[in-house]
């Protein structure tokens, strides 16, 4: 398997070589003098691919050749035209959901052989194909109800060219643990290994399925954003059936375009969509590019496409939120210092010494407007600061920083005088209040007490040593003292409380 994933890194790098898209002609001009050379001998190798199209196209094109993980790659470069500018960032668009279709009959046969009967038992109508990507094609059907639905089948052998992929990408990372300090900052091999997790799951339509029914959910808690239901009929491993999503998508050039549309809204949408599904619930859509989103006057937002979700646990959720308040509220030291007790930063840092570079690029873009600020910029101070402070990238944390770059490339898009900040501002106030408040901690603490005396009257049912005797320090002076404590607990709690009401 080494030699041939070894063999497909190979083969990648000359297809991106054979398409001017590895340092296109482009960019020479822009190279350090060391690199101009190489980059000009690379060329020298194109192909007459080279010569068709702008830098995007031309890796675009590359990108869908190479397969599933380089288009998930150019799906994510496309939501940043802050940093790879507009140009390219449209060219790479069309890998979110204007792949080749493969042919309809094959569907049609797939649909059969996953449910198990033919197709004319569950669809009045199975029309054609409305939308391709790297891993599988959606249809619009109708139901034998009349309801109108979206039909997504996985692509034929995918299975087999996904785990080639993998192999290749870790592969990759394992070569570029070795590159250095720098490189390993960002951890590559566990990167890969978060990636590899994800697309293992997105190749069973029936996680999928759970998942759009746990995400819709979790939304109808909101207003930012809502999900299709699943019709549980239509699902099976290799396929997955949900309600029509009505509206535009946003990836299409109509959907900016709508009338009564309220562009500043829908942006704000976006980033507490997401910023609600992580902190109140630490459930999250982590595939939320443009080609899974469907807009409708003034700001309504329904999400397809949950292959990829994200969790993380109270302790991130409550660090996230410290730090996004922390720089709501410019407290830099407070940001610091949660960096600190997450982890994030090792222990032999100094925390007024981080706190004070976190100034150093939060203030030059405090209150901006988005159009304002180069975001290219910004992640290259924050790169060199990172590196500074010997902080290395989480491997918990990596579908959610993946999926933070993508909103806010999302709400970028759809209005450039967005305030990030400001759009945050509501969803976290609202956790910082319910989580952290006074009234929050002392009921947390009542909980933790009563689970106490839950367990240990457990114990006591279940015939715990006896009371009479006990050894010096044994298990039952043990057992009654952390009763005595429990209750004790309790009881200071409980008054709080009330004296808190």
């Amino acid at each position: 398997m080494t030699l041939s994933s070894f063999g497909r890194l190979i083969g990648a790098g000359w297809v991106l070589i054979r398409a001017d898209a590895l340092v296109p002609r482009e960019l020479a001009p822009l190279l350090p003098p060391e690199v101009r050379w190489p980059a000009a001998v690379l060329r020298l190798l194109s192909g007459p691919q080279a010569k068709r199209g702008r830098p995007g196209e031309r890796l675009a094109r590359a990108f869908e050749q190479l397969g599933p993980a380089a288009i998930k790659l150019g799906q994510l470069l496309s939501t940043r035209a802050d940093v790879f500018g507009d140009e390219m960032a449209a060219d790479l668009a069309r890998l979110k959901d204007q792949l080749p279709p493969f042919d309809a009959a094959l569907a049609r046969a797939e649909v059969e052989r996953a449910l198990g009967r033919p197709i004319d038992n569950l669809f009045k109508d199975f029309g054609p194909v409305v939308g391709a990507a790297s891993l599988a094609q959606a249809h619009r059907a109708t139901l034998l109800d009349g309801r109108e639905v979206a039909v997504k089948v996985l692509r034929p052998g995918i299975e087999r060219r996904v785990a080639k992929d993998i192999a290749a990408m870790t592969l990759a990372a394992g070569l570029a643990e070795r590159l250095g300090p720098t490189v390993r900052r960002l951890e590559p091999n566990a990167f890969a290994a978060a990636v590899t997790r994800s697309m293992a799951l997105e190749l069973d339509l029936r996680l999928e399925a759970a998942a759009a029914s746990e995400m819709g959910e979790i939304m109808a808690r909101d207003v930012y954003m809502t999900a299709p239901a699943v019709i549980w009929d239509g699902v099976a491993k290799r396929v997955l059936t949900l309600e029509w999503a009505t509206g535009t998508p946003l990836s299409g050039e109509a959907a900016l375009s709508l009338p009564g549309l309220d562009r500043p809204a829908l942006a704000n949408n976006v980033i507490r969509a997401f910023l609600a599904q992580a902190l109140d619930h630490g459930l999250f859509h982590a595939d939320l590019h443009e080609g899974n989103l469907f807009v409708s006057a003034p700001d309504r937002l329904i999400a397809v496409d949950f292959g990829i979700v994200g969790r993380i646990g109270h302790n991130e959720r409550r660090f996230l939120a410290e730090i996004l308040w922390g720089f709501l509220r410019r407290d830099y030291r407070r940001v610091a210092e949660v960096h600190f007790e997450a982890g994030y930063v090792p222990r032999m840092q100094n925390v007024d010494d981080f706190a004070q570079a976190l100034r150093a690029v939060g203030e030059p873009i405090f209150g901006r407007k988005a159009k304002e600020v180069s975001m290219g910029r910004l992640l290259g101070q924050l790169f060199e600061i990172t590196g500074l402070f010997d902080m290395h990238l989480r491997p918990e944390l990596v579908l959610l920083q993946k999926t933070m770059v993508t909103v806010e490339g999302v709400a970028r898009r759809i209005d450039a005088d967005s305030d990030i900040w400001e759009a945050a501002r509501p969803v976290v106030e609202r956790w910082i209040r319910r989580e952290l408040s006074p009234k929050a901690q002392i009921e947390r603490h009542v909980t933790r007490a009563m689970r106490v005396l839950e367990r240990l009257a457990e114990r006591i049912e279940a015939g715990d040593p006896p009371v009479s005797a006990p050894p010096a320090g044994g298990a039952s002076a043990g057992l009654w003292l952390g009763v005595g404590l429990a209750v004790g607990l309790t009881a200071a709690a409980l008054t709080l409380t009330l004296l808190h009401q």
